[in-house]
């Protein structure tokens, strides 16, 4: 068993992107589930899951970032997922959930692909791809 990793970047008015590394599963959901509904609390409502680094992804984790998705959107709030390895998104494919989440290859292109997020990001820093490298979540 391996533990979980979540690093928020941000926030930047009402949006953050969190970093997710090592496992999302029955053990480690939770502490997901918790930083979500936190930010949320604190009217952080639109999310970028950064699931690049995660190594495996259970049922319990794929019923947070749902309920996430949920909580967020009615706060007007949406959640973004990038995945980069076939593993993850084989997931949300099988699961037809490739038709709830949007799902990107990069935190920049998930960020460039929502106006809202682009209009916090500009104003933040005067561009996406700024904002992206100030934070080093430059795709490699």
């Amino acid at each position: 068993m391996q533990d979980i990793v979540i690093e928020v970047v941000g926030p930047v008015g009402d949006c953050a992107v969190l970093k997710i590394a090592g496992e999302v599963d029955v053990f480690t959901a939770p502490k997901l589930r918790e930083q979500v509904v936190d930010l949320a609390a604190k009217g952080v409502v639109h999310l970028v899951a950064d699931l690049s680094a995660v190594e495996f992804l259970d049922s319990t984790g794929l019923g947070v970032l749902v309920g996430g998705l949920k909580r967020l959107r009615t706060h007007e709030g949406s959640l973004a997922l990038v995945m980069t390895t076939d593993r993850i998104s084989r997931i949300f494919k099988i699961t037809g959930l490739t038709a709830v989440f949007a799902s990107h290859s990069s935190v920049q292109e998930a960020i460039a692909a929502d106006a809202h997020w682009t209009r916090v990001i500009e104003r933040e820093a005067g561009s996406v791809d700024e904002w992206c490298r100030q934070h080093d979540l430059v795709a490699a």
